[in-house]
């Protein structure tokens, strides 16, 4: 087995910075298929905290080749900035890179046009809680055919075309919306060299290298980004993300044929969090959800957003392996509900609702109470295992329900930040 892709399982921010981490350990190419700098990893090593929100988690680990592949939308200036940090730390030399020619540009006005459009949603009901970072325009204006490829910026004649079409097609909502930034093509041209220059020992056809690593026999490990239920198809539209999310996103995002993936396991914490508007069905409000927030750190690690804090939904998190074909499931910060002293989860909708077939808006959990957590021994015992076998029976047992309701076996438990605080249940990128 030589492929593995990691993905969310929920709403995003399940912890995948540190999984990816510990599974690129054993990847020789870590590539990442959707997706832009809405997303952030955040890494702890040695007690140093490194936040990545484009480059693969693989940068972390010298001779591993990090691809950014065709499915991503790529603000250069943040690519760039990312660079710079992960360089000074002596990390991600320049043959480690790789970025792919099809992967579409965000520009400045996309950045405009995005917060324009939440400011003004936020004065009603349809906002969103977009990251204002020009996702979704970027990837409005690829499906409108007049997106701008990495390739474009080596061709002076189609970039000043399609930035001409862009400045025509978005001038007058622009205005409308009150943007004082009008797209300036010739500015524009000219911040496009120096992208140019930047990119150029990088890019590459992202589909051709990972196939010849698959082929090769390397291992390679498939990076998602948000989670699967903000999936743009499949996720609580229209309080998604703009690109898709679950495992099949590695096909299309990376030009990977489906018969080349050997495994997915999808990353859920023990718990639910949830950034931006749209249905949460175990959303808990009140001081409890205050001390899961402060307890578990649930802070955007891009935004800085306060993140909406529930029990772990085992309904949807069924919804999502589905959707993915998930073979094993990652647990993260089970350590959290040890320190909470209370746990509860979700095993069920009131009135049968499903997710795929009536959505979640209208859903009601049917909460247990899970026994055991309020034990004062309990957070240090889970601070101490370092195998599976070692946790304390009460989180056996929670992980347990969660396999039987799920139908997924767990992959990995995650019981901190740290690098050691991790036990695999599976090896990565071996034979089940």
């Amino acid at each position: 087995m030589s492929t593995l892709v990691v993905i969310g399982a929920q709403w995003g921010d399940e912890g995948k910075g540190k999984v990816v981490d510990a599974v690129a350990a054993q990847a020789d190419v870590v590539a990442r298929f959707g997706g832009g700098n809405n997303a952030g990893h955040t890494l702890v090593v040695d007690g140093r905290k490194i936040v990545t929100h484009l480059v693969p988690s693989g940068c972390l680990y010298p001779g591993t080749e990090c691809v950014l592949g065709a499915g991503m939308v790529i603000d250069p200036d943040v690519l760039a900035d990312e660079v710079a940090m992960l360089r000074g730390f002596g990390l991600l030399a320049q043959d480690e890179l790789r970025v792919s020619l099809h992967a579409h540009v965000i520009f400045g006005f996309h950045r405009d046009l995005d917060g324009a459009r939440e400011d003004l949603a936020a004065r009603g009901p349809r906002a969103i809680g977009t990251t204002r970072r020009g996702i979704g325009p970027a990837y409005e204006a690829k499906a409108a055919r007049r997106g701008i490829q990495v390739r474009d910026l080596y061709d002076r004649a189609t970039l000043r075309a399609r930035l001409e079409q862009n400045r025509d097609a978005l001038a007058p909502e622009l205005e409308r919306l009150g943007c004082g930034n009008a797209i300036d093509v010739d500015a524009l041209m000219k911040a496009a060299e120096g992208w140019a220059r930047f990119l150029e020992p990088t890019i590459c056809d992202a589909s051709a290298v990972c196939h010849a690593a698959i082929v090769a026999g390397r291992r390679v490990l498939f990076e998602g980004a948000q989670g699967a239920l903000l999936d743009v198809d499949h996720g609580t539209y229209p309080y998604v993300t703009s690109s898709n999310t679950t495992a099949g996103g590695v096909c299309t995002g990376l030009g990977v044929g489906p018969t080349a993936i050997d495994a997915v396991w999808g990353i859920s914490k023990a718990y639910a969090t949830r950034v931006g508007a749209g249905p949460f069905p175990s959303r808990l409000e009140g001081p409890l959800a205050d001390r899961l927030r402060d307890t578990g750190g649930e802070y955007g690690a891009t935004t800085g957003r306060p993140r909406d804090c529930g029990w772990l939904d085992l309904v949807a998190l069924r919804y999502a392996a589905r959707l993915s074909g998930m073979t094993g499931l990652c647990i993260t910060k089970l350590d959290v509900l040890a320190q909470l002293g209370h746990a509860e989860i979700c095993l069920a909708y009131e009135d049968g609702i499903d997710p795929g077939r009536d959505g979640l808006a209208l859903a009601r959990p049917v909460l247990r109470k899970m026994d055991g957590w309020d034990d004062p021994r309990l957070a240090s015992d889970l601070a101490s295992a370092r195998s599976y076998e070692a946790l304390p029976p009460v989180a056996r047992a929670y992980l347990d329900v969660v396999t039987e309701a799920v139908g997924v076996p767990i992959a990995l438990v995650s019981l901190g930040a740290e690098r050691s605080q991790t036990i695999f249940v599976q090896r990565p990128f071996e034979s089940r």
